[in-house]
């Protein structure tokens, strides 16, 4: 459009210097042809030009070399006296030629059209000072075609870099939903990990009442709770999938309600203290904490069943602490270096410390060796820290986040 809109001035233009340059104008014998030709040719050449710049406009050559023809007649014939209007052809074509990719196109139609402006000198009878505007328009022609150029290269770089801002948010809203999913897998994961873990326990304990204690009522109520467990873990896993969007609960809250639970669920007592000021942490850290409290109390209630489990909580300056310690009981898991993350981990029933032939045990969960490994991987992504082994008799947890939300470098 705004091409159209351009060769349409320029053809108006033509026309306009045309009207000037025959209708009011007194030629001699000789100039006046020589005006008219001149007219004419820089028409055929205007036209050449347009054609160049249909499709694939042209080589830079060929270009160059109709400019360049355009500003040498009419500088050549504007000096003679009278026909200063034709200048304006020439002046349109080294503004264009200014506006070019290469500054040397628009150097070159300017001393094209400067030096036949000087050689039409010697064949005109025209004062030379009064002549010696043309070059001078030819030259402030030149200066606004390299002004024109500035604006557009200014105007490309600025399109490249919107076109590359908007590739880079759309790769940040892609990265962004490529982590969210991973939230939500990894947050599903350990509901599901924890919930399964409480319901594997409550199942094998019915299991031992009906095969070795034929004590059919106290089955029934196992499995009852089984039953709510289940529920209870549907539950909690679609309000994992909320808390990701919006505001958890307060880490002393949420920890005081799982200990509720555990006593309720398990018969164990569990003693949770606070220590420090208990200030707002940033969702991912406290996230995290919860979910090592979680896998935590489900190792105790699997490993060392009917024990009393310590929960303590404490807010530093620069980071918060979560220990939970409880009496190693049968089955506590010996410290050992982690194993990694496979089906096959040691999860056997009977005792699941044990380390048979020569099989490490460490970081052992209910999920089959994922728990503390996984919790301690996300930690590790927060900036945190994970401990997990025996000390003086008793099974020690100890997570520690920063408070300032930073993950590690």
């Amino acid at each position: 459009m705004l091409t159209s809109v351009s060769w349409l001035i320029r053809a108006v233009a033509y026309a306009l210097f045309g009207t000037d340059l025959f209708s009011h104008r007194a030629y001699g014998p000789v100039e006046h042809p020589a005006v008219a030709i001149a007219y004419g040719l820089s028409g055929v050449l205007l036209v050449l030009w347009a054609l160049l710049n249909v499709g694939d406009g042209g080589t830079s050559a060929q270009r160059t070399t109709v400019l360049a023809l355009l500003a040498s007649i009419s500088g050549a014939v504007a000096v003679q006296p009278g026909a200063t209007t034709l200048v304006g052809v020439g002046f349109i074509a080294t503004i264009d030629a200014g506006t070019g990719i290469r500054r040397a196109e628009g150097w070159c139609v300017f001393g094209a059209g400067a030096l036949a402006a000087e050689v039409g000198l010697l064949f005109s009878s025209a004062d030379p000072k009064a002549a010696q505007g043309v070059p001078l328009l030819f030259a402030f022609a030149l200066l606004a075609g390299f002004n024109r150029r500035s604006y557009r290269v200014q105007a490309e770089q600025s399109k490249a870099l919107l076109d590359q801002a908007e590739r880079l948010r759309s790769e940040q809203r892609r990265v962004a939903v490529l982590d969210e999913r991973t939230r939500i897998a990894r947050e599903i994961h350990d509901v599901l990990a924890h919930s399964l873990g409480a319901l594997g326990i409550q199942i094998q304990a019915a299991r031992a009442l009906l095969t070795d204690h034929q004590d059919t009522d106290r089955a029934i109520d196992v499995l009852t709770t089984a039953q709510r467990m289940a529920s209870d873990g549907l539950s909690e896993t679609r309000r994992a999938v909320h808390a990701l969007r919006t505001d958890t609960p307060p880490l002393a809250e949420e920890l005081a309600r799982m200990a509720a639970t555990h006593e309720q669920r398990h018969g164990s007592t569990v003693t949770l203290t606070v220590v420090g000021g208990a200030k707002p942490l940033p969702p991912d850290q406290a996230l995290a904490l919860v979910r090592t409290a979680q896998e935590s109390l489900t190792n105790a209630a699997k490993h060392a069943p009917h024990r009393p489990v310590t929960v303590d909580l404490r807010y530093g300056d620069q980071d918060v602490t979560l220990t939970l310690t409880n009496p190693l009981g049968r089955g506590t898991p010996p410290p050992a270096e982690p194993l990694p993350d496979t089906p096959d981990g040691p999860d056997t029933p009977d005792a699941p410390g044990a380390s048979p032939a020569g099989r490490a045990t460490g970081f052992a969960t209910v999920d089959g060796g994922y728990g503390l490994t996984g919790m301690r991987e996300r930690l590790l992504l927060l900036g945190g820290t994970l401990d997990a082994g025996p000390a003086e008799g008793r099974w020690n947890v100890t997570a520690r986040v920063p408070r300032n939300g930073r993950a590690a470098a």
